[in-house]
C-alpha cells in the first residue's frame, strides 16, 4: 500500500508546503515518511514498540536515504507511553494500510485521538486495502467524534492497475481516506 502514497507525496510541496510536521504510524519500511522527508517535511517515523526489528528497519531506511534528521519512535496503538506523550503536535499523520485487522481499529483511532488533542487540526491520511465489505470505521469514528472523507484515487492518479511498477492495486479495492475531528468539536 505504501506505493499508493507516491502520487500524493510527489505533489507534497504544492499541497502542504515544505515544513509540515508529519508522523507516520505503523511505518513498516517507511516509504511514505521517507518521501515526505525528501520533500522537506519534518518527519517522525513510528512502528510498534513491541517490534524492535520494525523500528530498526525504519532507522535503516533513514540511513540509506541520508535522512539523519528523521526521528524513529516506538508507539504501540492504544498504549499511552512516554514516547507518545513526548511527541510534538503534528500537522499530518500518515498511515499506510494500518486498517487490516478489525480488532486493532479502535486502538489505532485511540492513538490518533490522543495526537489530535495536541493539534485539533491534524489530519490522518490513510490508504488501505478493503479486505471485507463488512468492516467499517463508522461507529468508531462517531464514538471518537471524528469524520472521514474518502479521496478518489483518480484525483491523484492512483486509479491504475499498477502503481510504481508494482502489482498494486491490481484487482484489489484500495481506498484513501482523510480522518479529522468532526466539525462540532473544533
Amino acid at each position: 500500500m505504501e506505493c499508493m502514497f507516491g502520487p500524493v507525496l510527489w505533489s507534497w510541496p504544492s499541497t502542504c508546503g515544505f515544513t509540515e510536521d508529519l508522523c507516520q504510524i505503523g511505518a513498516g519500511v517507511s516509504l511514505p515518511g521517507i518521501m515526505a522527508a525528501k520533500c522537506g517535511a519534518e518527519v517522525i517515523l513510528s512502528d510498534s514498540s513491541e517490534l524492535p526489528h520494525c523500528l530498526e528497519i525504519c532507522r535503516q531506511s533513514c540511513q540509506m536515504n541520508n535522512l539523519p534528521q528523521v526521528h524513529v519512535v516506538g508507539l504501540t496503538w492504544g498504549h499511552v507511553s512516554r514516547d507518545l506523550l513526548a511527541l510534538p503536535p503534528q500537522d499530518i499523520i500518515l498511515a499506510s494500510d494500518v486498517f487490516f485487522e478489525p480488532e486493532d481499529f479502535e486502538d489505532i483511532l485511540t492513538t490518533i485521538y490522543f495526537l489530535m488533542q495536541k493539534n485539533p487540526k491534524v489530519q490522518l491520511w490513510s490508504t488501505y486495502q478493503v479486505r471485507s465489505a463488512d468492516w467499517s470505521l463508522e461507529a468508531l469514528l462517531y464514538k471518537w467524534d471524528m469524520k472521514c472523507v474518502h479521496i478518489p484515487l483518480e484525483s491523484f492518479g492512483a486509479d491504475k492497475e499498477d502503481i510504481a511498477e508494482s502489482a498494486l492495486p491490481g484487482r484489489h479495492t484500495v481506498e484513501m481516506l482523510v480522518i479529522s475531528f468532526a466539525k462540532d468539536s473544533l
